[in-house]
């Protein structure tokens, strides 16, 4: 008589056990409702990327003094410096500098421990091609400065929730200052 007791106690419970996880997961469903759609038209509307986001290499042929540090700290070794000594100085001549993004895996450690500062990321993560050959960046490439979202008035920018309430709140501390 005990264990067919026990047994029903057992159903008992786990059906409690049921109900409470199907209750639990229907309210995180219904939570999620009230949120605004994640989805962004890629190409009509873009997000902004955070700060530390780490996208091309941005490249200033003037400041490089040809170390070799961001070739020597690279994982793959892919910067190309090419270089010639300058007897009469006694300094090095930057002749030319490239990467190919194709292979880069945008580690930042080349930006990281550059001793002048002549490499930095940008915000620019559009690098797609139709051909792998072009995505070899030489310094005239790579000095160029991208397009900033921000800037570009034919694209919608898109923020962040976190974003969009800094915004509010700041509006609303406005309000209230200049109704003082």
């Amino acid at each position: 008589m005990f264990p067919m007791v026990t047994g029903f106690m057992n159903y008992g419970q786990q059906t409690i056990r049921a109900t409470r996880y199907i209750g639990q997961s229907f309210i995180i469903t219904l939570s999620h409702t009230n949120r605004l759609p994640v989805t962004i038209q890629y190409p009509y509307e873009k997000s902004i990327t955070s700060e530390r986001f780490r996208g091309r290499i941005h490249f200033e042929f003037d400041k490089c003094i040809a170390c070799e540090v961001c070739v020597r700290v690279c994982p793959i070794d892919l910067p190309v410096v090419d270089w010639r000594l300058e007897r009469d100085m006694k300094k090095k001549q930057l002749l030319n500098y490239s990467i190919d993004f194709g292979v880069c895996i945008f580690c930042g450690n080349c930006v990281e421990y550059c001793p002048t500062n002549c490499l930095s990321m940008t915000e620019e993560y559009e690098l797609s091609t139709y051909d792998r050959h072009e995505l070899n960046y030489n310094q005239i490439a790579l000095g160029r400065l991208p397009i900033s979202v921000i800037g570009d008035y034919t694209i919608q920018i898109v923020m962040n929730s976190t974003q969009i309430k800094i915004d509010k709140e700041k509006s609303l501390d406005s309000r209230t200052i200049t109704n003082y």
